[in-house]
This record gives C-alpha cells, structure tokens and sequence, in this order.
C-alpha cells in the first residue's frame, strides 16, 4: 500500500509495477464482479495474497460540490458501465496533519512534505466506501463498518492501518469502510445556507449544519442496500468507530427520532464519547476545551458552530481582500443578502476554505474545530439524555479505551493545568516517526517537553487529562447505557506498552494504538516504527489474534466473549484488559 518500487531498468521497473499493483488492488486474474443498486462493481481477487476478495473506492453518495456543498448526501447516480472498483477512491479533502494521506492518497513521504509547505490532500468528491470478504462462497457473513477518527478534521479510509483484509479473513466477516465530509466541509452552520427563501428546496438535514453525520447514515443505507451482493447480512450490521469516528457513531446512535434504527446492530466505540457539557451524570464543571481545569466535553453547543461559521466567512473576506479588517467585512455581510453569502461561500474552493480557517487573519483565530452539532435534528441536543430517555437505537454496545489516551494528544495538557507533553509540531515528528532509523535513535527528551523527566514524571500528568476527558466520557456514556440495556454493554481497557524505548513511556498504551491490534495490521503506518520490533513479536501477535477474536466474536452474537480470552468477561462496570507481554498475551477482568 506504499510507494511502488523503482528500477533503473525499464523492463524490471514493469515487473515491479505490474505486481505491486496486483497487490495493491491494480488488477487481479479472476476479477470479482458483484451486482449494486447502481450498477455492476468489479473488484480484486486476492485469495493469493490476503486470502480476501475486496472492492475499492465504490460511490455511495454523488460528489457533495456545487450547489450540493453543505447539504445533505444524495444517492448516487447510476453508473452505465461496469464500476472499476480496485482502488481506493480520493480521500475528503483536509489541512495536512500526521495523519492525512500523501498526495496520491497513499501513505508515504508526501505526508511529511504537506505538514510543511501545506498543502490540503484529497478531494470534495470523496464519499466512497471500501469492502473486503474472506475469499469463500459463504453467505449471510456479520458486516463491520469502521468510521476512522481525526479530530472530524483529517483521515482517510485508505489508511493503510485500516486496510480490512486481515479482518475480513480471521473475522470470516464483510468489513466496510467509508470517507466522510471533514472539517468546515462536513461540519457548517451558517444561516445563509440555512435560509429557504433562498432555497426552497432546503430539508431539515441540509440546514442542519451535520454532513459528516449525515454521510455516515447514507453509507449505511447503501450498506443495507447491496451488502448481500458481497455476502453480508445486512440485518448483523456492526457499527464501529474510533476517536471522532466514534463521536460520530454516537451521534448515530443517538440521533432524534431512532432515524438509523434498522442500519446497524451493534456499536463499537473506541476512545469517544458523547456528552455535552450539561449532560446528567457527567463530572462539573464541564467545559468544552476552554481550558478551565475541568472536565471536557465531547461536544460543542450549536451556538459556537454558529460563531466560527461566521468567523470563517470574515476570514475569507478579509483573506481575498474583499475587506480590509473584520470591521469592514461584518459591514460587508450586513449589506448583503443570504444569497449573495451563500454563493460567495459555495465560489471558494474547498482547499481555500480549510487554509483560511486553520490560519489567524486580521485578529481572527483558528476556525477548524469541528464535530457533531447538537442542533436536535440530526444531533440530539443532549445525546446522554436521550439514552435515558431510552430515545436512542438499543444495540448491543462493545466500547474500548486505551490507558494512556492522552500520550497521544498532549497538546491538550494545559487545558487541565500541566505544561504539553510532545513538544515537535507534526512537521518535525513526522519525519522521526517515518524513518526506522531515527526512531530506533530518538531519546525520551528529543520528543517529550522538558518540564517531564521521564515516563514516571509525565504518567500523572497523562492520567488527570485522561480523568477528566476520556474516563469521563467513556463512564457517562457506559453508565447511561447500562440503565436501558443493562446486559448488553461491555468495555475493554487496552493496557499493552512493549514498544521499544523511548517510545514505550513517550507513548505507551496511547489512544489508537489498540487499532493495529483489532485490525491485524502491523505493515507500514504512522506508528508502525514504534510499535513493531522483534522483541515484542510473539506477545504482540498473540494479543492481536484474541482481539480480532473478540471483534468477531461481538460480530456475530452481540456478546465479545471467546475461548482465546480465558477469563469471562462481565458486563460493564466490569472491564476486561488487554495485554501482554513480550512473548505472550496476557488477559485479565478488572
């Protein structure tokens, strides 16, 4: 899923090419043709390779450009000829970050070259989903559908730590994964675009301001629409997401009106929650990222999408030169209509639009915050009490978190009164973590800010951010869940820290370091150079191999516990812990 290999021989160059793209979706000799609602899709036959089928790259909404920016997904149109279905399709557009892709939509040394001369990888025309099957005839399989994380800001489903061969082919389940709208692109509530005196054709859901959300619901819908085609049932549909992937399942979850009952079956979200900062039983004071020392909430109050919406639309005025100063341009939007707002917005270009909100123009901060507006349309204004209320979809309910969640976001730090914890801007981390070498090289001080001496000086100041975000999060959804399901909610805590020094304290148990584990994926990534060595192998793999086992175990009856596990794991507030150590995994209830 890399660079392709290079020759200075023409003819071995071919060779190269033609089996790398063989590999990575390219081709295939007995391609795997299936029937859609929208046309006929062909994809790759890698029963040699991965011991999988798989499809790339599949529309499941037309492109959101135009005048479908800021509404609500459409179906797609129906393809005439035979869908080439063997490679990823574009990733969402998105300011360069760690963890966008490279320019070719791949992960690779363009990640790095983004982080600097910021350039936005991907495109507007993105929503498009991905399958891979166990490379069988059977039928009737259970289906996961993962939703990548970032912040509802960056990722993409090509994201090689994401690929869902190894999955599919342990689980002997259909895996799904889809892009969504990310950013102002997928999260915009500015009352031009909501006005219907300009447009009349305006729904409830264009004026939302919740695409992303919105496109996460379409994806099922094709989901249930077409899975049988590739073997999967479409009534054991499990849903799953991590990071913002699994706010944004929540949201889902919890939508007015059970709009995505019948979508989905089961839930796993991993390192997400969903309460607002009033939302009963979550800790106070709550704040959202105010940086007040008290708990943070997972989401922001429509009002401020409402505000930054609006900033944007200054920044960009003042930006393009249209006005001087904020002054001018608040002078500017009072003296013209909505419709001449809207088709201001809709003639920037997506790339413009996601650089002028990331940078500080004219006074005016950073714009991107981004993520599921509680508006009671789409969002539920208060997602906790809605499942108190028992206005939610009931499902079985798989949450995880990682110990140390914060190791890898600790920025956030001063928020709950400590000084950051990485102290490297992506531009300067990336090329450290890409390069074996130089992370075999890195001391704990070349990334950790200096006022933390080691792991055991930076392990307290980890765990009050992780009290007062992640373990706040997770309890107040978990302890709301348990009132109306009481045995249908389950939680692991992943614990597993073998990575080579430094990188076991810099990062540890860290959030996302339990993906590779579910996914089976240890290949080239962002964090394969700290997470894979030799020393850790055997404990490694055998930990993965009881995770997938637990994923499919969950996949397929709603309860995750299997025989690998060797202990019984109880519902929540029971957690089961996930570790191991060098040579062997090592499982336990707490």
């Amino acid at each position: 899923m890399n660079l392709l290999s290079k020759s200075g021989r023409l003819g071995v160059a071919a060779a190269v090419m033609a089996l790398t793209l063989g590999a990575c979706g390219g081709g295939g000799s007995d391609p795997q043709t299936r029937e859609t609602s929208y046309g006929e899709v062909e994809g790759v036959n890698d029963s040699a390779g991965s011991g999988t089928y798989f499809w790339k790259g599949i529309p499941y909404a037309k492109a959101p450009v135009g005048a479908l920016r800021w509404k609500a997904p459409v179906e797609p149109a129906k393809w005439g000829s035979k869908l080439n279905a063997k490679q990823f399709g574009a990733s969402c557009i998105q300011n360069p970050r760690l963890y966008s892709p490279g320019n070719t939509n791949t992960f690779d040394a363009s990640v790095g070259e983004n982080l600097v001369t910021g350039n936005t990888p991907g495109s507007e025309d993105c929503l498009s989903l991905n399958i891979w099957r166990p490379a069988n005839d059977d039928k009737g399989l259970p289906v996961i559908v993962f939703i990548h994380g970032g912040s509802n800001i960056t990722g993409y489903s090509a994201d090689p730590m994401y690929d869902g061969a190894a999955l599919a082919k342990k689980a002997n389940a259909v895996v799904v994964s889809a892009n969504y709208r990310l950013g102002q692109l997928g999260f915009f509530r500015h009352p031009a675009l909501r006005d219907k005196a300009v447009d009349p054709t305006l729904t409830a859901d264009d004026q939302s301001g919740n695409y992303a959300v919105l496109d996460i619901i379409q994806a099922l819908k094709f989901v249930q629409g077409n899975i049988a085609s590739f073997g999967g049932d479409k009534n054991n549909v499990t849903l799953s997401g991590q990071s913002a992937g699994a706010i944004n399942i929540l949201a889902v979850l919890t939508a007015p009106g059970q709009r995505a009952t019948g979508l989905f079956h089961k839930l796993v979200p991993l390192s997400g929650g969903i309460s607002v900062a009033t939302s009963p039983g979550f800790p106070q004071p709550a704040n959202n990222l105010a940086g007040n020392n008290g708990y943070i909430a997972a989401l922001t109050p429509a009002p401020t999408y409402e505000l930054l919406s609006g900033m944007l639309l200054l920044k960009l005025l003042v930006d393009d030169g249209t006005a001087a100063d904020a002054a001018t341009a608040t002078a500017w939007v009072g003296a013209h209509s909505n419709a001449d707002i809207a088709a201001y917005l809709r003639g920037k270009s997506a790339s413009t639009i996601l650089k002028v909100g990331l940078k500080t123009v004219g006074g005016m901060p950073n714009t991107t915050g981004s993520g599921p507006i509680p508006e009671g349309t789409v969002v539920a204004t208060d997602p906790i009490a809605a499942i108190l209320a028992g206005n939610y979809t009931k499902v079985p309910v798989l949450a995880g978190l990682a110990h140390s969640e914060s190791k890898l976001l600790s920025s956030f730090l001063p928020l709950v009164g400590h000084p950051p914890g990485i102290k490297l801007p992506d531009a300067q981390l990336f090329p450290i973590l890409f390069d074996a070498a130089k992370a075999k090289a890195a001391t704990f001080g070349d990334i950790i800010h200096p006022a933390y001496a080691d792991g055991a000086v930076y392990d307290p100041a980890i765990a009050d951010l992780d009290t007062k975000f992640f373990v706040a999060l997770r309890d107040n959804l978990l302890n709301s869940l348990v009132t109306q399901t009481p045995n249908q909610v389950w939680s692991y805590r992943f614990d597993w820290k073998q990575e080579p020094a430094p990188w076991n304290d810099v990062y540890g148990a860290a959030h996302a370091f339990d993906l590779p584990f579910l996914f089976g994926n240890f290949g080239p990534s962002l964090y394969s150079n700290v997470i894979v060595s030799d020393a850790n192998q055997a404990g490694r793999l055998a930990l993965s191999d009881a995770m997938v086992g637990t994923l499919a175990a969950f996949a397929r009856t709603g309860n995750p516990n299997h025989a690998a596990l060797g202990v019984s794991w109880p519902n929540w507030p029971g957690k089961l812990i996930f570790d191991a150590s060098a040579s062997a995994k090592q499982i336990s209830v707490q």
